[in-house]
């Protein structure tokens, strides 16, 4: 671990064959799926939803890859690092998660028959809010899509010495063809072969890190003496980063956000053929996700052990905590012929399934819902999968703009969470507003969702800033260097030891940009809830309107059904009389 043996190492010939070969076979699938499938990708159904066709196998690998992005195969072992294990706490929610997609939102979607989620906000609310969910929707893959890219270019410029913006076109080019050419068809089998490379690099990292640190046991003792372990820190204090509260309550909204109302992944679920394989393909979702984020929780623990007397951070090896994985396997097992072209294959697979599934997703709301309703005349069927196709070109050539911002931002993880929030919690508070409120009305959902975008803005772009300008400061886990070279050591010791320049004393941050991060979902949401009924209230709740039984919940349905008659003097908008002036006798 000495300096003088610290040598940088890099792919070889073989590392860069395999990687050649992943981004080959991927952009093949997509040629196959344009121009040899029996079936080819020309019509709008085929190339957005795959003909509802696709078996329950594929799709839960390409919901599972979409899912763990390249962000989570970097971020999360950076994450275990640096603050301790408590994030591992998100899979606890999870479960609450698919149980209320599958059988209280995805039976909506199922039975209005719908290609866009932002459809039912027109048939539910108005035209308006349906803008403002697309909108919503585009401005959150816009600025989630960039850091997706980024992450699998830091990784390869890691292990390769290239310079991450020349990577970062080569990362997209591919991933914009095979999407522009094969549709979702070709995204969901490329996430299949890609979720199965992403498996196994980790499986691979895991069982020969774990090896060269000494077992199982080893690397969970050194994690407990570094203070890393940490699972149930139950302070109800909001401003903590990371507690049992704000990664399980926190989570439990975003992956609620970021699953039953989100186009990326409703999209593949409305391609099964019946609600019953969705709610299969859900939970083979949930059992990977615990798998696969179980795995990158772990591979940071045997990271910190493999570390633990010199941080590669303060070394001055790696210059940030995401970059530890990738530095880890040139490392430690740059030694075994192809490995590291695996993992950073594994790496790469994931983030060009999240960004192919972003770009598909994209396509679909703006075709659907931006531009197919102001046509005076309707496409054919070969000019809208042109159209589509252009589209997707577009939009893949904006995020790699965007690329250069994401630099500037905070942990990946934070970062991501954060962005992620501005949308994701007030779009659910809409959503909730329609599916769950019968008596919430278009402008309870408008003014709830703007409101409540606004405010979710301001704190996650405030709290961004002062981040970056070091007024917040998240208490890290400690880090030793005893171990590193000793000359080192001494130099570090004295330059540190004798600075004499005074160290300034960060002013204090607002109190709502202190706010742990993983809130932002559950504050957007119940905020566009609260905000929307009120206003609602004030504009009719819909009395003397009558929408379609479909527009709610199965479970809001078997409520109003259960509801006493009006004579028994219940005085809730859940009653058989609400029922019948909103949706008529059921």
């Amino acid at each position: 671990m000495d300096a003088e043996d610290q040598v940088k190492k890099y792919f070889d010939w073989i590392d860069y064959m395999v990687f050649a070969i992943m981004l080959i076979v991927s952009a093949l699938v997509g040629v196959y799926f344009a121009f040899f499938a029996k079936i080819k990708q020309n019509t709008t159904s085929e190339y957005l939803m795959g003909g509802k066709t696709m078996g329950i196998f594929p799709i839960s690998m390409s919901l599972i890859a979409s899912y763990i992005s390249g962000i989570s195969l970097l971020g999360i072992p950076a994450e275990m690092y640096t603050y301790g294990t408590q994030f591992w706490m998100t899979l606890v929610s999870e479960v609450f998660v698919a149980i209320i997609m599958g059988y209280a939102i995805l039976p909506v979607f199922y039975q209005l028959k719908i290609t866009s989620t932002y459809e039912y906000l027109n048939l539910r609310f108005s035209n308006t809010v349906r803008m403002l969910g697309t909108i919503m929707f585009l401005a959150k893959m816009l600025l989630y899509i960039p850091i997706v890219i980024y992450v699998p270019a830091l990784a390869f410029s890691q292990v390769t010495g290239i310079n991450l913006h020349l990577v970062t076109p080569v990362v997209c080019i591919v991933c914009i063809f095979y999407t522009t050419l094969g549709g979702l068809k070709a995204v969901v089998w490329t996430d299949t072969i890609q979720t199965a490379v992403m498996f196994g690099a980790l499986v691979i990292t895991v069982v020969v890190g774990t090896v060269r640190v000494g077992g199982v046991k080893e690397v969970w003792k050194r994690n407990s003496e570094g203070g890393r372990i940490e699972f149930f820190e139950m302070d109800l204090d909001p401003t903590i980063r990371h507690s049992f509260w704000t990664v399980t309550i926190g989570n439990f909204f975003y992956w609620l956000a970021s699953c039953s109302i989100n186009q990326a992944m409703v999209q593949r679920c409305l391609a099964m053929p019946t609600l019953a394989s969705a709610r299969i393909t859900i939970g083979i979702l949930v059992v990977g996700l615990w798998v696969l984020v179980s795995m990158c929780c772990y591979m940071g623990l045997v990271i910190y052990a493999y570390y633990q007397k010199c941080d590669p951070v303060t070394r001055g090896w790696i210059d940030k905590s995401d970059q530890l994985l990738p530095y880890f396997i040139m490392d430690t097992l740059g030694d075994i012929p192809g490995l590291p072209g695996m993992f950073v294959s594994g790496v790469f697979s994931a983030a060009l399934s999240s960004m192919s599934t972003g770009l598909n997703s994209m396509t679909g709301v703006i075709f659907e819902d931006l531009i197919k309703p102001r046509l005076k005349r309707p496409l054919t069927e070969a000019q809208a999968s042109f159209l589509m196709k252009m589209i997707v070109a577009t939009i893949g050539v904006i995020c790699v703009g965007l690329v250069f911002v994401v630099e500037k931002l905070g942990t990946l993880i934070q970062a991501a969470g954060s962005i992620g929030a501005i949308t994701a919690g007030p779009l659910l508070g809409v959503f909730c507003l329609g599916m769950f409120f019968p008596g919430a009305t278009p402008e309870g959902a408008l003014v709830g969702g703007l409101l409540s975008g606004a405010f979710i803005t301001w704190i996650s772009v405030g709290s961004q800033t002062d981040i970056a300008h070091g007024i917040i400061r998240f208490p890290q886990k400690s880090v030793s260097v005893e171990g590193c070279s000793a000359d080192w050591v001494a130099d570090y010791l004295s330059i540190t030891l004798s600075s004499d320049s005074p160290k300034k004393v960060p002013e204090a941050a607002f109190f709502l940009y202190r706010i742990s991060y993983m809130y932002y979902t559950p504050l957007g949401t119940i905020g566009a809830i609260a905000i929307g009924l009120v206003v609602s209230y004030l504009t009719g709740y819909n009395k003397g309107k009558k929408l379609d039984k479909d527009v709610f919940s199965p479970v809001v349905q078997r409520l109003l059904r259960a509801q006493p008659p009006l004579d028994a003097g219940v005085d809730s908008i859940l009653t058989t009389h609400m029922l019948t002036e909103l949706t008529g006798p059921l």
